[in-house]
């Protein structure tokens, strides 16, 4: 039972941690790619990657944390 929940914390960490730097290299390329349409805006052309970044570290976090209680509870056993 701890392992496939310590496989499914990792797929779960890996598609986060995908989806983040997929989303930062999509925002990048559409920043070059259109710069006009990022100036009207009163926020930086990044700040979406940085919420996605927040994002993606809480989870990371919270997975990490879930994983070393998994690694307690198996040293136990």
């Amino acid at each position: 039972m701890l392992k496939k929940l310590n496989r499914l914390l990792n797929i779960i960490t890996g598609a986060f941690v995908g989806v983040f730097i997929g989303h930062g290299l999509y925002v990048f390329w559409d920043f070059k790619a259109h710069p006009d349409l990022y100036a009207m805006q009163s926020a930086p052309w990044y700040t979406s990657i940085l919420l996605y970044g927040a994002a993606t570290a809480a989870i990371l976090l919270a997975a990490l944390v879930v994983k070393l209680i998994i690694r307690q509870k198996a040293k136990r056993s």
